[in-house]
């Protein structure tokens, strides 16, 4: 494990079918290009009351790598939730997303889009492409904690995602 990806420590586990504690840790692919906002969201995570593993990648055409299991990424575990960033070098966050939700073996790990962007096209076409949801990222580490904070507690406590494959 590099200092790239790693898992979170937080509480118990996660909510499962029927209020059932699932004490797997939950996956997250975090595509993000900015150290910054990688250390962010690692620090973030940290505090969260439920366990997670964070993987992080740095461009699009990395995450496809990740996602599809090629290369270096074979036998990564598939991620439970993927946050990603649009601004992203050599494939975009959109182009990401596309290929995501076309790809019959991925379209159903949800994906929330992270961005500095609030520009109403790059909203508008998230959601065309199907994204699950898209939160402009909070200048401000406090902001961005309580931001990180919720985005885990409401994909980890509140909503049921889909089973693992395999």
């Amino acid at each position: 494990m590099n200092n790239r990806e790693g898992r979170t420590p937080g509480g118990s586990g996660k909510f499962g079918y029927a209020g059932v504690i699932d004490a797997r840790p939950i996956e997250i692919l975090l595509v993000e290009d900015n150290p910054g906002d990688v250390r962010m969201a690692v620090e973030a995570l940290k505090d969260c009351r439920v366990d997670n593993h964070l993987s992080v990648v740095e461009d699009g055409l990395e995450a496809l790598a990740f996602l599809r299991g090629r290369d270096k990424y074979a036998g990564r575990p598939r991620p439970d939730l993927i946050l990603l960033d649009l601004n992203l070098p050599r494939k975009d966050g959109h182009q990401v997303l596309a290929e995501i939700k076309a790809d019959g073996d991925l379209r159903q790990i949800p994906v929330i889009v992270l961005t500095t962007s609030e520009n109403e096209r790059d909203v508008n076409k998230a959601y065309d492409l199907n994204a699950n949801c898209y939160i402009t990222k909070p200048s401000g580490l406090e902001q961005f904690v309580a931001v990180m904070k919720s985005i885990q507690y409401f994909w980890s406590m509140v909503v049921q995602l889909p089973a693992p494959a395999g």
